[in-house]
């Protein structure tokens, strides 16, 4: 059974939480605060943690470097309200596997959970709401080597022009599918549309370069 250490200061939603993903067939631990769910992390070494953005003000992030150092077998995944570019690069840097937003339901979350654990990095939050980013060179390397190979490769459809229904062809795979890997693309660059994705792959030449995918 997959073990979860789930932690957020909204107790309702908690609670809510926790009973949902129990029914999943996950085994739950709850955390009421910062400390305690890194001591959670620290005790029970579970699959995935599962944590709020912010608690009572405290930015989580701070705390995935050292849950992670206690253990490290451990997945990282952010639930927040807040879909800041800038806070989800911060989550990934500090070791985060992926970041959801708190609009999303309870198969987008279970999906991600899954994902997670399976190695993937996963950010999937509503399109068009955080900060521009300016990016240099290395940035935009630095920004790139979150992509999979699967959002990598429509990153490079999208430089070819195709569209939703074109790229779901040349891949194999489902529109939503398609239309869920180019907004985690777009999340993950900073970017805002299909066409400035494009343009940044272009000018910061992510496509076909090697270096794109590696560094932090």
């Amino acid at each position: 059974m997959t073990s979860l250490v789930v932690g957020d200061d909204h107790v309702v939603f908690l609670d809510a939480l926790a009973s949902v993903l129990a029914q999943q067939d996950y085994a739950i631990t709850i955390a009421g605060t910062v400390p305690e769910t890194m001591a959670a992390v620290a005790a029970n070494r579970p699959d995935l943690c599962l944590i709020d953005r912010h608690f009572a003000g405290v930015d989580s992030v701070e705390a995935i470097g050292p849950m992670l150092e206690s253990s490290p077998g451990t997945k990282v995944l952010v639930l927040s309200a807040d879909p800041d570019t800038e806070g989800i690069l911060a989550a990934l840097h500090a070791g985060a596997s992926g970041y959801l937003h708190k609009t999303r339901g309870v198969t987008a979350l279970t999906a991600a959970i899954t994902r997670v654990l399976r190695g993937e990095v996963v950010v999937d939050v509503p399109r068009g709401t955080g900060r521009p980013r300016a990016a240099g060179h290395d940035d935009a390397l630095r920004l790139a080597a979150y992509l999979t190979d699967r959002e990598r490769e429509c990153l490079a459809l999208l430089v070819e022009g195709l569209d939703t229904a074109a790229m779901a062809r040349k891949l194999s795979v489902s529109r939503t599918t398609v239309r869920t890997h180019v907004q985690s693309v777009l999340t993950k660059l900073g970017v805002h549309s299909r066409l400035e994705a494009a343009s940044f792959a272009v000018r910061y030449r992510l496509i076909g370069d090697p270096a794109g995918r590696s560094g932090t």
